[in-house]
């Protein structure tokens, strides 16, 4: 029997996207973005999920739904720095075995797309 894994996804979001900025907080069917992706996130149930954030105004948004965010430092220069910080935080033991990097403007992403990273 194989083992079990234990997961966590991490969702970087940071309000100064320069292409578009403050797009996490944008409003997609009635929610902010970041929403959307904790909420498919959460329906794939992998594991743990979290909101790695540089801005107070997402983890409030995160929070006031009932999700879990965590604050980085905001001048991380890309997604997967502000990831391992956040997963410092969160789990200075080192108990996950995999961490799933879910991008924070997939407001659209199937939960099982998330699942089927996990199956190699």
């Amino acid at each position: 029997m194989a083992p079990v894994l234990r997961t966590i996804v991490l969702i970087p979001s940071r309000l100064a996207s320069t292409r578009l900025p403050g797009k996490p907080l944008a409003s997609v069917g009635g929610e902010a973005m970041i929403v959307q992706v904790w909420r498919r996130a959460m329906a794939a149930d992998v594991g743990a999920v979290a909101v790695a954030c540089g801005d107070e105004e997402i983890l409030r948004t995160v929070e006031a739904v009932g999700g879990r965010a965590v604050m980085t430092n905001p001048s991380h220069p890309s997604g997967t720095d502000r990831i391992h910080e956040a997963l410092e935080i969160l789990d200075p033991e080192r108990t996950f075995d995999q961490v799933v990097n879910l991008q924070g403007d997939l407001p659209n992403i199937e939960p099982s797309a998330i699942c089927r990273v996990l199956e190699p």
